[in-house]
């Protein structure tokens, strides 16, 4: 496909998410309720409410960031660069805030995009939601109020691979693999991010696989332009 776009005009990003709390008894009674009914339908009779918290991170209202791992292209001398970095820690409102400077400064253009798998369901909202629940203004590229929809500069690897069919859906994992590139899951899976963040305190993990996931975004946009994959020469951890 013919994208017609630069790519040292994308930001690509992932985030990890985890339930606020680490133990169901630790959530309000309140929040507890508001949970049940939220994921009543999700919910299988087999499973308790308190079984089914260990998921609440895929929800902004229940979860919280805990990284956020970025990707852009610099070109020098006709050379190509990957450059990541990632915004991350127990300070969710820093990370927020470290993140929204980053796309006040650097990514504000109108040719701007931002880009991630399935972002347009999970990433963009997440990240805007919580914003709000922070109470921080929301820059320019997750502001999508009264925006056309050509207009909205959000790139969605997951919904470019559709080519228009709304009943498919093939995760990260899956295309890189088709598609002949490494692997992001080699280490761990999203489904594993609250124990190695709460039970093994490992965030420096959880990093390195947010960032890992980052660039296969980067490798899948370019794999769909007809462009060359990227090299691990070609990436550099800023």
């Amino acid at each position: 496909m013919n994208l017609k776009i630069k790519m040292n005009n994308v930001l690509f990003l992932d985030i990890e998410t985890v339930p606020q709390k680490e133990n169901w008894s630790e959530v309000p009674n309140t929040t507890q309720e508001l949970f049940a009914k939220k994921t009543a339908y999700q919910r299988k009779e087999a499973i308790t409410v308190e079984d089914f918290y260990e998921r609440a991170g895929i929800w902004a209202e229940f979860g919280k960031i805990i990284c956020i791992s970025v990707a852009y292209f610099t070109n020098n001398k006709n050379e190509r660069n990957l450059r990541v970095t990632s915004f991350s820690g127990d300070n969710e409102k820093q990370i927020l805030l470290d993140f929204k400077e980053l796309l006040d400064t650097h990514f504000n253009k109108s040719y701007h995009v931002l880009c991630a798998h399935n972002g347009k369901e999970f990433d963009f909202p997440y990240i805007a939601r919580r914003m709000i629940v922070h109470q921080i203004e929301l820059p320019s590229k997750l502001n999508l109020f009264g925006k056309k929809p050509w207009e909205i500069p959000h790139l969605d690897t997951m919904e470019l691979w559709k080519f228009g069919d709304y009943k498919h859906y093939s995760s990260l994992q899956l295309l890189t693999s088709i598609l002949g590139i490494p692997s992001p899951k080699d280490d761990i899976e999203g489904s594993h991010v609250a124990k190695v963040y709460y039970k093994d305190k490992d965030l420096d993990r959880i990093v390195s696989y947010c960032e890992k996931d980052t660039i296969a975004v980067a490798q899948l946009l370019i794999r769909f332009n007809n462009e060359k994959r990227i090299d691990k020469n070609e990436i550099t951890k800023v």
